[in-house]
């Protein structure tokens, strides 16, 4: 599956599950390590929780093995490496404290819903 396919598969796979604040980064003219980053906001450790999983189980039915994950034991911030796309799902306080998007900033961003950025 193409990485872009995946990403937008897994977008909406966050969005039906309430995450909020979905934003996709294109970060290929950044880093050769992955070529999509996707962050959302979870409102619990449960809900983080509960995303994180939807985005495996989501992969792992398109084919796509995850290369690891960290935090689903948590809940405040789950990371989950597909290779070509990396997901972070956050709480909200985390999210704004870590400012992933600041530490990208360059990359193509579109949130879940508008044009890229």
């Amino acid at each position: 599956m193409q990485s872009e396919d995946l990403a937008t598969r897994l977008i909406a796979i966050l969005d039906d599950g309430k995450g909020k604040d979905i934003l996709q980064m294109d970060v290929r003219e950044k880093t050769s390590m992955t070529d999509y980053m996707i962050i959302a906001s979870g409102s619990s450790n449960r809900h983080v929780k509960a995303l994180a999983q939807a985005v495996i189980e989501t992969a792992k039915e398109n084919g796509v093995q995850p290369l690891g994950s960290e935090g689903l034991d948590v809940g405040e911030w789950a990371l989950i490496d597909l290779d070509d796309v990396i997901v972070h799902v956050m709480q909200e306080e985390t999210r704004s404290f870590y400012d992933l998007e600041r530490l990208w900033q360059g990359a193509e961003q579109n949130r879940a819903g508008q044009d890229a950025v």
